[in-house]
């Protein structure tokens, strides 16, 4: 026993005192004594064996708030939370990841200069609330669609930050990221993606609004009807509301006038006849048979209005019919005017040429003719004929800006793209269609389309390229012997409805795409 009473308690540094009691209690209280020291040593000494001791990674020269990167071939995978500086310049990487700076709130300081980066991950600064200072000089970025964030990050941003000079693309090497308005354009795409079908093969499709719901009335000759669908807001899909029934129904076509919904239905047997919605009833009911002693096989079915006075057009493709204009008297539609006899007539097309209200007739038999409407006598006479377009089965104007153009559907041969130029329609674009019923064109957001169908093989959608002003191939859809395409747009959303001879009537979306996410 050492002096005093003291004897080692077999750990470092740490005695127990013995007194002269009895050897059990002695022994006992050193047990006690050593553990309840024990108990203390540990826990002074934890804080200081549990603190984290930050490293510097490898190729970088740290201090307390800073870190540099010199040269490095790749970024340090661990960096402190607490720096308000750092840099990583002159290395050989050319990517980092997404993360990367996130939870760094301390961070003012930040280079990321002469690297090889092409791209940054999407929202890199968006935890960077203290930045003052970023530097991304002599990188080669790619400005495309990768960089609208960060354009768009340069814009709202307090930092200063030095230019961001593009390598790429082409068309912008050497323009600085910091001056460009927008890459909305090119950072933009579309696609039609399928939404519905309609269990029933159809020939026409038209659409109308009335009282803030949308409708699609669908010409179904096998079933002898004319479907008249609704818009369901709360389902997002197209829902029976009424069925309107006839005898080899070829063309529902809707018309408002006064408030009141009337629905054209022409009809390959049994005449034609016109309906009314009839809102106490919540459905349609006849309103009218139409004369059509003239009309032996209607084909076609044209609305429209004149100096505010409301015609349609149908138009006649039998060997020995005569496409008739009928007019508005506030009581119904009568016949107002014979056009184009014998012709054999597939398609009508109203169209406003100089301010001058226009009907062009397609045939079968012969090139497209061109009626002007004379407001002294207040009928349509002929004017004129678009050459060298035989066999033309359909015929359908559209706008590009203040360009008025005629999209010509031809069955046999290639079907053709026409612009007006003041005096006459020029041909601008040719493109094969082989089997073609329709080529229909519609737009969605400034972006012009023109839908190929063909009996053959996969319908074409084409886009309007606005530098070539042509039309080049888009997508492919595989619909069963199309005869329309129909836009209807409802609840911010755009859709396309494609009619079938020998299938369902497929309803297909239309959706933006962000190519920067």
């Amino acid at each position: 026993m050492s002096q005093g009473g003291r004897k080692p308690c077999n750990l470092p540094g740490v005695y127990c005192y013995l007194t002269h009691a009895s050897p059990t209690k002695n022994m006992l209280s050193i047990v006690k004594n050593c553990v309840l020291f024990s108990f203390v040593c540990l826990y002074i000494a934890t804080p200081i064996s549990l603190k984290r001791v930050s490293r510097c990674p490898s190729a970088c020269s740290c201090s307390k708030e800073s870190i540099i990167c010199f040269g490095s071939s790749y970024v340090p995978r661990i960096i402190p939370n607490d720096i308000n500086s750092l840099s990583i310049v002159n290395g050989s990487f050319s990517e980092i990841k997404e993360t990367m700076f996130a939870h760094m709130p301390s961070l003012q300081l930040l280079s990321l200069a002469n690297n090889k980066l092409k791209a940054l991950p999407r929202d890199s600064f968006i935890d960077l609330d203290s930045l003052i200072e970023l530097d991304l000089r002599g990188n080669a970025f790619e400005c495309d669609c990768r960089a609208k964030w960060l354009m768009m990050w340069l814009k709202s941003t307090n930092a200063t930050v030095s230019d961001v000079i593009c390598a790429g693309p082409k068309d912008m090497k050497d323009k600085r990221l910091n001056d460009m308005a927008s890459l909305h354009n090119e950072c933009i795409s579309t696609d039609f993606i399928h939404h519905q079908s309609v269990p029933s093969e159809s020939l026409s499709v038209d659409t109308f609004s009335y009282k803030n719901d949308v409708y699609v009335a669908i010409a179904a000759p096998n079933t002898e009807s004319c479907m008249v669908l609704q818009w369901d807001h709360i389902e997002m899909n197209f829902r029976t509301y009424d069925n309107i029934t006839g005898q080899s129904i070829v063309g529902c076509k809707s018309v408002i006038i006064q408030n009141q919904v009337f629905v054209i239905v022409a009809q390959l047997f049994g005449g034609s006849h016109i309906y009314k919605f009839d809102e106490d009833q919540s459905r349609f009911s006849k309103f009218q048979d139409i004369e059509v002693s003239k009309i032996s096989k209607p084909n076609d079915i044209e609305a429209f209005q004149i100096a505010g006075e409301w015609f349609f057009v149908i138009a006649d493709s039998s060997k020995a019919g005569l496409s008739t204009l009928y007019k508005w008297n506030d009581k119904g539609f009568y016949s107002y005017q014979s056009l184009h006899e014998w012709f054999r007539d597939t398609d009508a097309e109203f169209v406003d040429l100089d301010g001058k209200s226009h009907l062009i007739l397609a045939s079968r038999s012969q090139v497209p003719v061109i009626y002007q409407w004379s407001r002294n006598a207040q009928t349509f006479s002929l004017q004129g004929e678009i050459p060298n377009m035989e066999d033309v089965v359909a015929v359908k104007a559209f706008r590009v800006k203040e360009d008025l153009y005629l999209a010509m559907t031809r069955y046999i041969g290639d079907s053709k793209v026409l612009r007006w130029s003041g005096k006459q329609f020029m041909e601008i674009q040719s493109l094969p269609s082989r089997g073609a019923m329709i080529l229909q064109p519609f737009s969605f957001k400034e972006r012009h389309y023109l839908a190929l169908g063909s009996d053959y093989t996969f319908s074409q959608i084409y886009l309007w390229d606005a530098d070539k002003k042509l039309f080049e191939r888009f997508k492919e859809v595989y619909i069963m012997a199309p005869r329309s395409f129909t836009v209807v747009s409802t609840d911010r959303r755009d859709f396309i409805f494609s009619s079938s001879f020998k299938g369902n009537t497929q309803i297909f979306e239309h959706i933006i795409i962000d190519l920067s996410l």
